[in-house]
């Protein structure tokens, strides 16, 4: 629970009006909060704050975020030690349940993922009726909302077991909803889990495994895709995490929520970020390459240009992103492994970074290279198609958004989301007689 402060926060007023005293609270790590909840019954106004960049939405303890610092704990625990000490199902229990899972809890939670990743078999009718040139994001928004019309037994928001039972199922399908989008796309059979594979081991399997011949999964691949997920399984409020709690806090079923959070991660300032750096890079292949690089920077340096360096800074690191230097170690070696040390997109992005750390404008300004400037290099690499990487993305977001839905429902002090306005519209007027 919050801890109260001792400091008070006061709002005072030009016009004479009598200050307004407000109680202010301290997290663990982190800025404290001003309580302005009685803001509006104290003095008649709101705040204004576009895009809530100074605004906490909720209490939380799952994910924690140091922008300056360039830091980022899951559950208290730094994503570098995460990334080379968990596999994906340690990460998806520990943002589920706050701490890591000792030997007899992960065999029961592996074996409980590993055994609800079938879906039923009707909703392989349901795929059929979009194009199959549909983008992977649409086919996959109708596939979640679709789940609770198949599995609307453990919709009871109110029953803790039955949001545990959602948060599992949800988990253990998302993979094999986005394979099927795929396989979909190509016209291909539709390839089963199998459960002696592991997690992301199935995962690569019913993307690229066919019936007509036996398929191996690559370790490297595996490992690869394993630490993308884990990179990406919770990032605090974000966009799509606000959205999943805000479309929760109707009381909607988890399916919807999440099929909401899918919804907003398509857009290409959020999940669409990583396809977006990868046509940046293939445009600028196109169009010289590496001698061409210095040209591009220079032209982003200009304001008037239009040009946009895709891939570099974020929203609230004001540091090195730390998943970008974990995600560039797994980049070199999956091109290592593939044997694919001279793509030359890699060159272009070592370039892109080299200037980018050196030059005094981007230094200024802070714009590091994030996770999505080497993540879609890597999942070009393995074989997914840029349409869908967002898809990808959402596959492991899907575990932070479950735990931060069940959170939300737990919190004594949840309420409906309901944002206020300034509005800038038209007094009220009458309409006019008509003649």
């Amino acid at each position: 629970m919050m801890k109260l402060s001792d400091k008070k926060a006061t709002l005072s007023f030009s016009d004479g009006s009598a200050p307004i005293e407000f109680p202010v609270y301290s997290g663990t790590i982190g800025p404290d909060v001003i309580d302005i909840r009685k803001l509006y019954s104290q003095s008649g106004m709101f705040t204004y704050d576009p895009g809530f960049l100074a605004t906490a939405s909720c209490e939380s303890s799952i994910t924690f975020i140091d922008g300056d610092k360039g830091q980022l704990l899951y559950r208290g625990y730094p994503i570098d030690q995460i990334a080379k000490n968990c596999d994906f199902l340690d990460v998806a229990y520990l943002i589920l349940n706050g701490e890591l899972p000792n030997p007899a809890q992960k065999t029961e939670f592996d074996s409980l993922i590993t055994h609800h990743s079938m879906v039923h078999e009707q909703l392989h009718f349901f795929l059929r009726g979009f194009r199959r040139d549909a983008h992977p994001m649409a086919v996959l928004t109708g596939l979640v909302g679709a789940l609770s019309a198949f599995y609307h037994d453990s919709t009871d928001i109110t029953n803790p077991r039955h949001r545990e039972i959602s948060a599992i199922r949800l988990i253990a399908k998302m993979p094999t909803l986005v394979a099927m989008a795929y396989k979909y796309s190509l016209g291909q059979p539709f390839i089963h889990p199998q459960n002696d594979l592991s997690y992301t081991g199935n995962f690569v399997r019913m993307m690229f495994a066919t019936p007509c011949e036996d398929y191996k999964v690559n370790d490297v691949v595996e490992r690869a895709l394993d630490r993308i997920f884990i990179l990406h399984a919770d990032h605090e409020q974000n966009a799509s995490t606000s959205t999943v709690r805000l479309c929760g806090s109707s009381g909607t079923n988890p399916f919807a929520a999440i099929a909401a959070g899918v919804a907003c991660l398509w857009g290409p300032a959020h999940g669409g970020a990583n396809e977006a750096c990868l046509q940046m890079l293939e445009h600028l292949q196109a169009n010289g390459g590496v001698a061409k690089v210095g040209e591009f920077m220079e032209k982003v340096k200009d304001k008037n240009s239009g040009v946009r360096l895709m891939g570099f800074g974020h929203r609230v690191y004001k540091n090195y992103d730390p998943r970008a230097k974990l995600m560039q170690e797994t980049c070199k070696e999956v091109l290592s492994a593939l044997g694919l040390e001279k793509d030359p997109l890699f060159k272009l992005a070592m370039e892109l970074e080299r200037i980018a750390l050196e030059d005094k404008y981007f230094v200024d300004r802070k714009l590091y290279p994030n996770v999505d400037f080497y993540s879609g290099i890597v999942q070009r690499a393995i074989g997914i198609p840029p349409s869908l990487f967002t898809a990808v993305f959402a596959l492991a977001r899907t575990v932070g958004w479950i735990a931060q839905w069940n959170e939300m429902l737990s919190d004594p002090d949840y309420k409906i989301g309901r944002p206020r306005q300034l509005y800038m519209g038209s007094a009220v007027r009458n309409v006019p007689a008509k003649h």
